[in-house]
């Protein structure tokens, strides 16, 4: 039984055939060297290298457990989007994110920027008004429509830059020339957006979705960057 598991071992960490019952594991001369194998006769000697050499070698190959990170569902009016909130690299926006949804802050408000190729931008209370009575830009208020995209909760965070990269479906904070004036304003990558990389806090992935945001993206838009159609955001929850 003892030969038959040290020969097993000898197979799975030497790749030596399960007939060489004998071999044994030996150091080399360096103490960082690596670990080498010969003949020789001392069962016990060579079981004990072996079983530790095992346990070793189960620790290099082991799977590192995936991060549990936080998720949100954003509905819209063309449908749901989930995306899981990376609190490893922006704990703080991140934190922000999830104490404005649950506060209602989002409720009711709208998408009101979208650039084809570029992003979706919403995160703004000013844009809960201001479309007219079909939800378009027909019969709009235009004195309400300029305050779009110049809302905010009221204070600012500051910036929390990443190595992340922005890329089709990565969530990332809208800001001001000032790095620091991140408040509630976001915007969701509809590709690769190398320009935006270290300059932005990325803070979130889509996970669910793809077609709602890429429906949302292809939106027709006027002037600014305006839908001319309502994109609604109608509420965001954690999951």
């Amino acid at each position: 039984g003892r030969q038959a598991m040290a020969a097993w071992l000898g197979v799975v960490l030497c790749g030596f055939s399960p007939r060489a019952a004998t071999w044994r594991m030996q150091k080399s001369a360096s103490p960082t060297g690596p670990v080498m194998c010969s003949m020789g006769s001392a069962l016990s000697r060579r079981e004990a290298s072996l079983i530790a050499s095992t346990c070793l070698l189960a620790q290099q190959v082991a799977p590192a457990e995936a991060t549990e990170y936080p998720r949100a569902v954003i509905e819209t009016t063309e449908g749901s989007m989930e995306f899981e909130l990376w609190d490893d690299v922006a704990p703080k926006h991140v934190q922000n994110f999830l104490t404005l949804a649950k506060q209602g802050f989002f409720d009711g408000q709208a998408f009101h920027r979208i650039i084809p190729g570029f992003v979706i931008q919403g995160g703004d209370p000013n844009t809960k008004v201001g479309y007219g009575p079909a939800g378009t830009l027909d019969g709009a208020d235009k004195s309400k429509v300029r305050m779009w995209g110049r809302g905010g909760p009221g204070y600012t965070i500051a910036a929390e830059f990443s190595e992340r990269l922005h890329e089709f479906g990565v969530l990332s904070m809208a800001r001001s020339a000032d790095p620091d004036s991140a408040g509630s304003q976001f915007f969701v990558c509809l590709g690769r957006l190398q320009s935006l990389d270290n300059k932005y806090t990325v803070f979130g992935r889509l996970i669910k979705g793809d077609d709602v945001l890429r429906k949302i993206g292809a939106a027709k838009t006027a002037t600014g960057d305006l839908p001319v159609v309502r994109q609604g955001i109608q509420r965001i929850d954690r999951l």
